[in-house]
């Protein structure tokens, strides 16, 4: 008798020896470039508009910055340009008085530096005997550092004269360090002070800050090292432990 047939047959299992159409191979090659340029998209964009890294490499900040700290910088808080272009992105914040900010200076191109902002558009602003005053107040600075050095007069402060209060006299006006102003500071423009006051070349010398120069406001210490350490791999024998996720204030 005839064996009766289903619809389905079971499926005939591989002869030995014998291996099926092999899968086909991902494409590591292009996996990898994928993710390379994942990587370099989302490095540039945060990069350019986020955040940035700054090193201090001067004590003109001490003691609020080390030599040898790390800081991150928030570049979306007050605006950034996109790459290549003159095109700014407006920043979520505005500049406020005591920020620490990251610039671009307006006498060397090549450098970075970060200062106080002590000066806005509009105010007033003086030194007398060390003593900081803004729109005729002292400013309270509880984060200055002063170092036992006199006073000096510098070539690059003649810029004043043109910001002088009015009735003042220019030709007989002669700023030093420690004694200046009154100045009036004009729209879109931002005075600049290290912290540690004496040893710190600021707008005292090279003048006025434009706001598009302003890059971002340094936000905390995410790792510092005593860089100015004479032992070998101070990076990894001279780590400060205490600095490390310090907000900057």
């Amino acid at each position: 008798m005839a064996k009766n047939t289903t619809d389905t047959e079971a499926a005939s299992p591989t002869p030995p020896g014998k291996r099926g159409p092999p899968e086909a191979a991902p494409n590591a090659a292009g996996e990898w470039a994928k993710s390379i340029v994942i990587a370099v998209v989302l490095f540039v964009f945060l990069r350019s508009f986020l955040v940035q890294t700054f090193v201090i490499t001067s004590g003109s900040m001490e003691e609020t910055l080390l030599v040898g700290d790390m800081l991150l910088v928030n570049r979306a808080a007050i605006g950034s340009y996109i790459p290549m272009t003159g095109i700014r992105i407006p920043g979520y914040s505005r500049p406020h008085r005591g920020d620490v900010l990251v610039f671009d200076p307006p006498h060397e191109k090549t450098l970075k530096l970060v200062k106080r902002l002590v000066g806005m558009p509009g105010d007033t602003i003086r030194m007398r005997n060390r003593v900081m005053y803004v729109n005729g107040q002292i400013l309270e600075e509880p984060y200055l550092k002063h170092s036992d050095v006199g006073d000096e007069m510098h070539p690059w402060m003649v810029w004043q004269r043109d910001y002088l209060a009015p009735g003042l006299e220019s030709r007989t006006y002669a700023p030093t360090r420690d004694n200046w102003g009154p100045l009036v500071i004009p729209e879109d423009r931002y005075f600049m002070l290290g912290d540690n006051r004496e040893t710190s070349l600021d707008s005292r010398y090279w003048g006025l800050l434009e706001g598009w120069r302003l890059e971002g406001r340094a936000v905390f210490t995410y790792f510092s090292y005593n860089k100015e350490s004479y032992r070998p791999f101070p990076w990894l024998r001279e780590i400060r432990w205490n600095r490390a996720g310090r907000g900057i204030y």
